[in-house]
């Protein structure tokens, strides 16, 4: 007696599920130019590491005695693997069945992904194409009912994003339950052309008479991460795979672990001279924030995230001699780096982020303050401005701040998060203050200026007297601000403080759950 006629069978339905919804649906989904589930798995999992996790469920056909006479697999395929050595729980919808909907799913295969990233405290990477497992109209018929909604599980979604990292990847026409999952999660890109996300089709856009459009039209990459609903664009589904693992590649594995170091190949007392001249002595010219950014962190390590959206702030991963931080910055290419609405939002996100990980925060601050006027005022930009200081004045992580010119206003006051201790340097260049001197010159001495003989000439030597005041070193004396450093030199003393950080950050659960 043998078990030789049951593994046959085994192997046979393995085989059946292999074939995911056949080769006409395979050639269709190369066609539009995506990979199908499996070949996905493949690209993203280390060789040979995914142990995959029901690939028997489906839905089967028998005659009269029993025999299988057809099988279509369910269209979400799960499991463990190991992604540059590390454990993760891998999932992804295939959309050669049923265009990913529940029709031809087993719902339980998604619950237990997420039921197992959480309680084995594993990232979780989600590759979505598709509705991601919700029903379709045609559902009602094979049910025989219709059924009131409920997002069965979804608190293990939400729980798992103060447990561990959560990537999630679009790759196709992504819709429903689908978005949702995109954007719960820490991290999010969208391949470009080939996939695009939304709260409903084009099909029932136009049922609810609200136009004809397409589904680039609704959703198209340069719609989503532009208003943050998703993190970044990818050219590829190659590149959202490398993306993916880069971002993975800052973080814990879970909040129980600190971030993992990577051996130093850049000297953390290198300087820099491009940085005693890259700040234009005139307040109203630009230049390149990331320039410095990149001067300062370990080379080639900035990883920048939602590039596209709320751009007056730039938010990024990076290294220092090996240590993973978090690095804010404002742009003052954009607005002159006021904080928006948006830019408020994007920081919120970033900031949560860097405190569930247990990432040391670093500012690299030139703040005009909150942007103003009407359209400022209609985005409700203090309310969003209000949050992202309270998300920063809660962060747990050590934080440091290089004033490198303007702190001014509400906003230019997180060059020091409250109730802490921490390093705070600033640049010679360095300008702060309630609000910019040009700004309040002739309001605050307006009739000063209006008795004078020669009104241009007296405003003229008031600016020459208050500039003369406004030297940091002024502040510097009053201890207002800690140290005045050589901004060739930034780069040494951000390191010797992650060092120190990294040293006092000690991982433990975050106080509260992170907001997607």
């Amino acid at each position: 007696m043998s078990w030789d006629k049951e593994i046959k069978e085994l192997k046979d339905r393995e085989a059946l599920s292999e074939a995911m919804g056949g080769a006409d649906k395979v050639a269709r989904q190369h066609h539009f130019g995506k990979l199908t589930i499996r070949e996905r798995v493949d690209a993203v999992a280390d060789a040979s590491s995914f142990h995959e996790i029901g690939k028997l469920a489906g839905v089967a056909d028998y005659d009269e005695d029993g025999e299988l006479q057809s099988f279509t697999p369910s269209n979400f395929v799960f499991g463990t693997a190991e992604i540059d050595g590390r454990p993760v729980v891998l999932s992804g919808d295939d959309f050669t069945v049923r265009g990913g909907s529940a029709d031809a799913s087993i719902a339980g295969k998604r619950l237990q992904s997420e039921g197992l990233a959480l309680e084995l405290r594993l990232p979780h990477i989600r590759l979505i194409d598709g509705m991601g497992g919700g029903g379709s109209v045609k559902t009602i018929e094979m049910a025989g009912r219709t059924y009131i909604p409920e997002v069965r599980g979804w608190d293990l979604v939400v729980n798992h994003l103060a447990v561990a990292p959560s990537v999630a990847l679009a790759l196709g026409s992504v819709a429903g339950i689908g978005a949702a999952r995109v954007a719960t999660s820490h991290f999010s890109v969208i391949v470009r052309d080939t996939a695009q996300m939304m709260i409903a089709g084009p099909a029932l856009v136009d049922w609810a008479e609200l136009g004809d459009v397409s589904k680039e039209e609704l959703g198209a990459s340069a719609i989503h991460t532009r208003n943050g609903a998703i993190d970044d664009e990818a050219e590829s589904e190659e590149e959202a795979f490398a993306l993916a693992k880069r971002f993975l590649s800052y973080l814990p594995s879970s909040v129980d672990e600190l971030p993992p170091l990577e051996s130093p190949s850049d000297d953390p007392a290198r300087t820099d001279d491009k940085l005693l001249s890259i700040v234009p002595k005139d307040p109203r010219k630009v230049y390149k924030m990331r320039k410095i950014i990149e001067s300062v962190a370990d080379k080639d390590s900035f990883f920048e995230i939602g590039n596209n959206w709320g751009k007056s702030i730039i938010t990024g991963l990076a290294r220092l001699n090996g240590i993973p931080v978090a690095i804010f910055a404002e742009d003052p290419f954009v607005y002159g780096g006021a904080w928006t609405a948006d830019s408020c939002r994007k920081l919120i996100r970033f900031v949560d982020l860097a405190s569930t990980f247990h990432l040391p925060l670093i500012h690299l601050e030139d703040c005009p303050g909150f942007l103003i006027g009407k359209e400022s005022e209609e985005a409700a930009t203090i309310r969003f401005g209000s949050q992202a200081l309270a998300a920063f004045g809660q962060a747990p992580v050590p934080f440091c701040c290089v004033v490198v010119r303007k702190a001014f206003g509400v906003a230019g006051a997180a060059n020091s998060k409250p109730g802490s201790h921490h390093f705070r340097f600033a640049w010679p260049s360095g300008d702060w203050g309630s609000l910019p001197i040009e700004g309040g010159i002739e309001v605050a001495y307006k009739a000063e200026i209006a008795e004078a003989s020669d009104p241009d000439a007296h405003l003229e030597k008031i600016k020459q007297r208050l500039n003369r005041l406004r030297s940091p070193f002024r502040s510097a004396e009053y201890f207002e601000v800690e140290q005045i450093i050589d901004p060739r030199e930034t780069r040494r003393h951000l390191c010797d403080w992650a060092k120190l950080a990294r040293r006092a950050t000690k991982p433990s659960p975050p106080a509260f759950s992170y907001r997607p």
